[in-house]
């Protein structure tokens, strides 16, 4: 600990400026030294000023991007910048979902905010932003007792917990309910993958001027929703694995200035006001949080009919530079014999990789287990990836086809315990999806990769490489693991491989005017011959393969997270709690009707119907002050628990009396009694028909 006189603020390294930038000048970075990954104070004669920013040893170690980030928090905290702006540029699975904890344990300390709102863009990472904030390790660590709820758009987002998960789509579909929640409360903002919004033509000059007569696509419309929560929170955490578009556009928010060559704009991470954290593929390489990753690059050639009906080809895939035959090519080599090919090899080494590690563990062949290795394959569209499936499941012995191959396309009404199941059990070790898996899978034990997709955007190959560059704490020494992905070897794919290895990645590129078909007159355009059919693919094969290794990119690429000790059981996250004891509620509303209906016999049998336990429902929302099960918090759950344990729904049905909708149900379940007064009836008999009528 550095000497300290009156309230002056402890000496620490300052960082590099591309690294971390205050918009004002101030005394002490407050960035924690390498070798010491501190955050929090053990000093209770400290002053609050000085409590925030001593730190004290965690149980686990701090990556570089976190403990940076710590210490632009304490900064924050302390009152040492007017910084409320941070943005953490960490590609793909480089450790981003601790930021958020790290971020919310310091300011709510602090007084700072009082809510946390994560928004995220698929619904498959909502619980994975719940398990960080409640991992048991770190609520220990970071000593914080911060808890949130995965969110619908229903009332009540926070249900008496410090902060809720949402999604892009949620905020969009109701604006208004997610910005008065904010406006409650001081609230820490924090938005994960945020090159998914584009920049506004409210906020950005060059964004109006690019959006002049075009329709705003959804992403423009996410944006849109989200730029008043953006205004209206007290602090905003900005997370991206990448700094640029696919479409070149800008990113919502952030400040340009100026790229290196013309009409370009670059992310300006000295901008007056911001707080940069930058972690690189070098320094995770260097600190072992990523995977070196070797490419097997397949060569091939490719024959298919143009619109006019006339056979082209066949042409090589490979080249120095892309031509007008590599869309076609590569669009044929996926569809027919080259994708089989690459799909084979990829299958093979999968294989190989579990069968020595089987061997390694003394696990006999067809075990499952752990840390095997699995394999993710990445198909072009729904239609193709079924085939792809169809493929493995005819490699795999056929009592294994079922459970040892999954799909996880949109279409598939399975698709999100599909993902599940890949990420958390052996099985299944293979999986195919389209675009599922571009974002958000965590699952560690992806080791190969089969690229079959036409994508070519630098943001989404990065993310699907990133699947496989995890450390599985499950597979061994760190020496023992490797990334393999196998890709068509067009042009295309290795200017992608040259960017990540030299390019951070920051431009925003402004589109090249260009004129289309509505800007021709109508009367032209109505004597213009209908567009023809695409191409049609007739054959393809593979020629040859070579591997090459990724070199560590610059400052900004690819990056992977923590290797540490196998997670333990966490806390149960409060999404998920909320809905066991949602099934809890309903099994004993559903065992009180069953018990009841029972027991409804003789006179009475029957006169429940099957509609008890839906009135039974309805008493106990009486009972709890009118409240649905859906819209309470965990505590009321509880209470509700609580209180179906001590009592019984049949001795409530006078809630029900004036309701007219259970008026005449609660008639009908009132006291029994025989008849009184009445005379015996006798059913008239039939009239009886005359002979030789």
């Amino acid at each position: 600990m550095d000497e300290r006189s009156g309230d002056s603020l402890p000496a620490v390294p300052f960082l590099p400026a591309r690294i971390l930038a205050f918009p004002c000048s101030v005394a002490a970075a407050f960035v924690l030294d390498s070798g010491n990954p501190c955050i929090h104070s053990e000093f209770p004669s400290c002053s609050p000023r000085e409590r925030l920013a001593c730190p004290v040893s965690l149980p686990r170690q701090l990556r570089t991007h976190q403990r940076r980030l710590a210490g632009v928090v304490a900064a924050i905290a302390a009152g040492a910048t007017e910084a409320r702006d941070i943005l953490a540029a960490v590609t793909p699975g480089g450790g981003k979902s601790l930021l958020p904890v790290i971020a919310a344990a310091r300011l709510m300390e602090a007084n700072l905010v009082e809510r946390v709102c994560w928004v995220v863009p698929r619904d498959s990472l909502r619980l994975q932003a719940e398990e960080a904030f409640a991992d048991p390790a770190w609520r220990n660590a970071l000593r914080h007792a911060i808890s949130v709820r995965s969110a619908d758009n229903a009332p009540d987002l926070y249900r008496g917990l410090q902060g809720y998960v949402t999604t892009y789509q949620g905020i969009a579909a109701a604006p208004a309910l997610h910005l008065a929640a904010l406006r409650q409360h001081r609230t820490l903002l924090v938005v994960d993958e945020m090159h998914h919004l584009p920049a506004l033509a409210e906020t950005d000059p060059v964004a109006a001027a690019e959006a002049a007569g075009e329709e705003e696509d959804q992403a423009g419309a996410w944006s849109r929703a989200l730029l008043p929560l953006l205004e209206c929170s007290a602090v905003r955490l900005l997370l991206s694995g990448t700094l640029e578009r696919a479409d070149g556009r800008g990113i919502l928010w952030l400040p340009y200035r100026q790229g290196p060559r013309l009409r370009t704009r670059e992310v300006d991470l000295d901008a007056p006001g911001w707080a940069v954290v930058g972690y690189s593929r070098a320094q995770a390489l260097a600190e072992r949080a990523v995977l070196p990753v070797t490419f097997g690059a397949l060569d091939g050639e490719a024959t298919w009919r143009d619109p006019e009906g006339t056979s082209v080809g066949p042409h090589r895939l490979a080249g120095y530079h892309p031509d007008e035959t590599t869309r076609p090519a590569l669009f044929t080599a996926l569809r027919t014999g080259f994708a089989e090919a690459l799909l084979r090899e990829a299958f093979l080494a999968a294989r190989a990789l579990r069968a020595r590690r089987r061997h390694e563990r003394g696990l006999p062949p067809g075990a499952s287990a752990r840390g095997l290795g699995k394999l993710l394959v990445v198909a072009p569209d729904q239609m193709t990836a079924r085939q792809y499936l169809a493929l493995l499941r005819r490699w795999v012995p056929t009592g294994q086809a079922e459970e040892s191959v999954g799909l996880a396309t949109s279409d598939s009404g399975d698709a999100h315990q599909t993902l599940a199941a890949f990420r958390l059990r052996p099985e299944p070790s293979m999986l195919v999806t389209v675009a599922m898996a571009y974002e958000g899978l965590d699952a560690p034990e992806v080791a190969v990769v089969a690229a079959l997709t036409h994508i070519r955007s630098r943001p989404w190959l990065e993310q699907m490489v990133a699947r496989a560059t995890r450390v599985d704490p499950h597979a061994g020494a760190y020496e023992a693991q490797r990334a393999l992905v196998y890709h068509p070897d067009d042009p295309l794919f290795g200017r992608f491989r040259i960017r990540m290895e030299t390019e951070q990645g920051t431009l925003a590129k402004r589109p090249r005017p260009r004129l289309t078909q509505h800007t021709l007159p109508l009367w032209l355009r109505e004597q213009l011959p209908p567009g023809r059919e695409g191409i049609t693919p007739l054959e393809s094969n593979a020629l040859a393969l070579r591997f090459d290794t990724l070199a560590p990119g610059p400052e900004l690429a690819l990056k992977r997270p923590e290797l540490e000790e196998a997670q333990g059981e966490m806390l149960e996250a409060p999404s998920v709690a909320e809905r066991r004891l949602r099934a809890r509620v309903g099994e004993m509303v559903a065992a009180q009707a069953v018990e009841d209906e029972a027991m409804l016999q003789g006179p009475r049998a029957g006169v429940a119907g099957p509609g008890l336990y839906h009135r039974y429902n309805a008493i106990l929302k009486r009972v709890l002050g009118g409240k649905a099960r859906a819209q309470m918090s965990l505590l009321e759950l509880e209470a509700a628990i609580g209180w179906l344990e001590r009592n019984r729904l049949a001795g409530h049905q006078h809630l029900l009396a004036n309701d007219p909708r259970y008026a005449w149900s609660a008639r009908k379940r009132g006291e029994w009694r025989p008849p009184q007064g009445r005379a015996a009836q006798r059913m008239p008999s039939a009239p009886r028909r005359k002979h030789g009528a």
